[in-house]
């Protein structure tokens, strides 16, 4: 074991953004009991701490791969996805732009229900694998939210926040 990876699963930045993220998870496994205004309050005001919180922390040297786990199962996601979906109601559906090299640059209909529940898996599987007795399941732990911060959750979070502000803002008269 190196003292860098040590340091690297214990570190500052490591122990905040598991932290941001478990509250995340308990608040999104807990969205049954509040309303989509306090989801969404939730949301906008989270999102960008968890961002923050995730661009710091650095990848590390994963010694045994095979200590690597997901914890959320696909049953566990739809049911975040049908919850948030139910209570967004007509918010959730907006539109983004899809980026494509063949077919060119159009509009696709996304859910803002998707994209907590993709962010959610990402967090928990983070926050169940830390949380393994080992040093290998830290270190993969670790390794995997950097790796899914720049392929998957990062731009999910601004995504989030940014739709959150926008239907909180009409919803307020603003």
């Amino acid at each position: 074991m190196s003292d860098t990876n040590n340091e690297g699963i214990y570190s500052k930045h490591v122990v905040e953004l598991l932290t941001v993220a478990n509250e995340f998870c308990k608040f999104t496994e807990e969205g049954e009991n509040y309303s989509d205004i306090d989801l969404l309050e939730f949301y906008q005001k989270v999102c960008p701490l968890l961002y923050l919180k995730g661009s710091l922390v650095k990848p590390l040297t994963v010694n045994d791969l095979g200590a690597n786990e997901k914890f959320v199962t696909e049953e566990e996601w739809e049911s975040v996805y049908t919850m948030l979906k139910d209570k967004f109601g007509k918010d959730d559906a907006f539109l983004e732009i899809q980026k494509d090299e063949i077919t060119g640059t159009k509009l696709i209909e996304v859910h803002l229900s998707e994209k907590i529940a993709d962010v959610y898996q990402d967090m928990k599987d983070f926050v169940l694998l830390y949380q393994k007795n080992t040093r290998d399941a830290k270190e993969n732990a670790v390794n995997d939210i950097c790796q899914y911060f720049v392929t998957h959750w990062g731009k999910r979070i601004i995504q989030i926040q940014a739709t959150a502000h926008e239907i909180l803002a009409s919803k307020k008269g603003l």
